[in-house]
């Protein structure tokens, strides 16, 4: 478990499935996921079971993030292999999504650079690799803001969607 001022980093339990389903029923949450598409409540299920498996085989995943201020679940933060984008892999991807009435508060900059740190010390992790579909700004600046820089753009094959993918390895971290 890992504490900033505002957030609760933790693993997953059962109790996140319906918080974590309503997030991922947002339209605009999910507006720049994949193919742009809201997730059921098993999808949701399913997705929590691989987060957990990540942690189990890699040692890093994707955390349960609370607001402390209220101690609910508002999203997530942390690493996953972006296996659907074969034409970066090897990779570990650094991403996080927030349900919409926490954005443009600092949030998902907050998490991501606790789950960034403790990735790179205690998870050791070498290099991290985020990306963001051209059109999703405010990722960029997320990922801008916890020090990766800009690699290159490609095309998500599933999609067709535009993505750019951003870069941190541990020196420039440091």
């Amino acid at each position: 478990m890992l504490q900033t001022k505002r957030l609760r980093l933790r693993r997953w339990k059962e109790a996140d499935i319906d918080p974590f389903a309503e997030i991922c029923s947002d339209p605009d949450v999910m507006r720049w996921i994949g193919n742009g598409r809201t997730r059921s409540r098993q999808e949701c299920v399913d997705a929590i079971e691989r987060f957990e498996r990540h942690w189990q085989e890699k040692g890093v995943g994707l955390f349960a993030v609370d607001l402390l201020e209220t101690n609910a679940l508002i999203g997530f933060s942390g690493f996953l292999e972006p296996d659907y984008l074969p034409g970066i892999m090897p990779a570990i991807e650094i991403g996080w999504r927030l349900k919409r009435d926490c954005w443009g508060k600092g949030l998902a900059t907050e998490g991501a650079r606790a789950a960034l740190d403790f990735g790179m010390t205690e998870g050791g992790l070498q290099r991290v690799i985020s990306l963001h579909q051209v059109g999703n700004e405010a990722s960029g600046r997320v990922m801008q803001k916890i020090g990766m820089q800009f690699l290159r753009e490609t095309v998500e094959p599933d999609t067709g969607r535009m993505v750019r993918v951003y870069e941190i390895v541990r020196d420039e971290k440091e």
